[in-house]
């Protein structure tokens, strides 16, 4: 099909495929399309323009605006043309009051995120609010203004209800103004949402931001089709062992399963110190695209450290490998700081393993990653200060982009500057890795581990905090450690 438009004032047909193509194309000089559409106000004829482009280390998006020159209504959008991220993003924004800055920190809402202010018990559903790239300010004054353009039919209907939508507007308009202090929290499935934090690279402590795995219904709400019609009651929970002759042809099997689960860093990095006798398979669910796949799991014990469970999985379907290391045995009874003082080009190459518990600092940078931040990851040292480089620029989004004020922008300049240095180890500097669980490992460069006078372990008590964040406060095992008695006496 064919639309009559207009692109940089020359009029010509274009083809609607065309924006689908420009959007997937690579170039960032896509034109500006204009296109006569109706009003849905007066039902005249008004112009859409769209304009497709990439904000750079965020998403390629497609912005459209509408102008009708009849009734002056306007309206503006924001659709994602990439791929759905393969984890939901969760944004909690703590706003105080007479905070004006806080207002205006830039957000990107996918149409398929909520917000939430719980202080109000108030809620914008996806369908609510499209797309939109605006400001807290913003979205709230929305907000406001989209529950009051119907107030006078409602009055008339039921003036009850108008009646206590006007006392909640007065609420909300006083959030809207930064008089009163609220929490705003912007959750998106489809992960494909954003809010600034403006002090970055540097940790917000009024933003927290969690990554989560998707339901089974989050799954159905995005497009996807969840197929569990195939599956047997009770299959997910019986793995199936794959047995492997002891010795080498265990281990070539451990290796090629891991490997087909992700890269050949996982690999190297755990078969330097032992091999499995057997992995076990067990059905489980992509979690990009929710289609059937398996994952492969083995237990390793880990010298100097504890005994570790690695599994990998690989989706056949869209491509999606994600790998992850558990922790096996008990819960230590203290928490661990890792300490590593890197002096020379060898010390990048150290086999590092961060639980998704631990937290990274850089004292060198005034860095700081909270504890979650990456989640839990095997690779080196050099890895790992680039995975931090990978997630900044992608959790900061578009903070790197042409919109940032040359203030900013060259100080996020001079941060990429200095950390690429440390990669080239141009002056000694420090790595901490602070785990609560004391489930992170750091391998020395040495035979002995006494031997490296390089790598430091602290060990700490926990805070009550901190045993609150991890759950351990009401964990009560009491039940358990009897009846683990029992059956030990009457084995005896």
């Amino acid at each position: 099909m064919e639309t009559k438009t207009t692109t940089q004032g020359a009029p010509q047909i274009v083809d609607v495929g065309s924006v689908v193509e420009a959007v997937s194309a690579e170039d960032s000089d896509a034109p500006l399309y204009e296109v006569e559409s109706l009003c849905m106000r007066c039902g005249e004829n008004g112009i859409t323009r769209f304009l497709l482009t990439l904000i750079p280390h965020f998403r390629k998006i497609l912005l459209s605006a509408f102008e009708c020159p009849h009734c002056d209504e306007r309206n503006n959008e924001v659709q994602f043309a990439g791929e759905i991220q393969p984890k939901g993003c969760h944004y909690i924004l703590e706003v105080p009051s007479g905070d004006q800055k806080m207002f205006n920190r830039q957000v990107v809402k996918s149409e398929t995120a909520t917000i939430k202010i719980p202080e109000l018990d108030f809620e914008i559903p996806p369908e609510a609010q499209r797309g939109s790239l605006s400001t807290v300010e913003g979205i709230l004054v929305r907000a406001a203004d989209e529950l009051e353009a119907l107030q006078e039919e409602r009055k008339k209907v039921d003036p009850q209800t108008a009646e206590a939508i006007d006392e909640f507007l007065i609420k909300l308009r006083t959030c809207a103004t930064g008089k009163s202090q609220f929490t705003f929290i912007l959750d998106d499935p489809a992960g494909n949402s954003f809010i600034e934090n403006p002090y970055a690279p540097s940790p917000d402590s009024s933003l927290t931001i969690k990554f989560y795995e998707r339901t089974p219904e989050q799954h159905a709400a995005l497009g996807y089709l969840v197929d569990t019609s195939q599956e047997e009651p009770g299959a997910e929970n019986i793995p199936r062992r794959e047995e492997e002759p002891h010795g080498l042809v265990g281990a070539r099997a451990g290796r090629r399963a891991i490997v087909q689960g992700n890269s050949t860093e996982i690999a190297d990095a755990l078969f330097r110190y032992s091999a499995p006798e057997e992995v076990m398979t067990f059905p489980s669910t992509c979690g990009a695209c929710a289609t059937k796949c398996e994952c492969r799991m083995f237990v390793t014990n880990i010298p100097y450290f504890q005994e570790v469970i690695v599994m990998a999985s690989s989706c056949d379907a869209c491509g999606y490998r994600n790998s992850e290391v558990k922790p096996g045995g008990r819960i230590p009874d203290k928490g661990k700081r890792i300490i590593v003082h890197v002096k020379n080009v060898k010390d990048l190459s150290r086999d590092v393993i961060k639980s998704d518990t631990a937290s990274v600092k850089i004292p060198e940078l005034e860095l700081e990653l909270a504890s979650g931040t990456l989640g839990g990851l095997v690779t080196t040292v050099e890895g790992l200060i680039s995975k931090i480089g990978e997630s900044l620029e992608r959790v900061h989004g578009f903070t790197f982009g042409d919109s940032l004020d040359d203030n900013k922008r060259s100080k996020w300049k001079e941060f990429r500057a200095k950390l690429d240095k440390l990669k080239c180890v141009e002056e000694p500097w420090s790595l901490i890795i602070d785990d609560a669980l004391a489930n992170s490992f750091v391998a020395p460069a040495t035979d002995e581990i006494k031997d490296d006078t390089q790598l430091t372990f602290e060990e700490y008590e926990r805070s009550w905090e901190q045993n609150e964040e991890l759950g351990l406060n009401d964990m009560d095992t009491s039940s358990a450690d009897v009846a683990y008695t029992c059956a030990n006496e009457k084995n005896d």
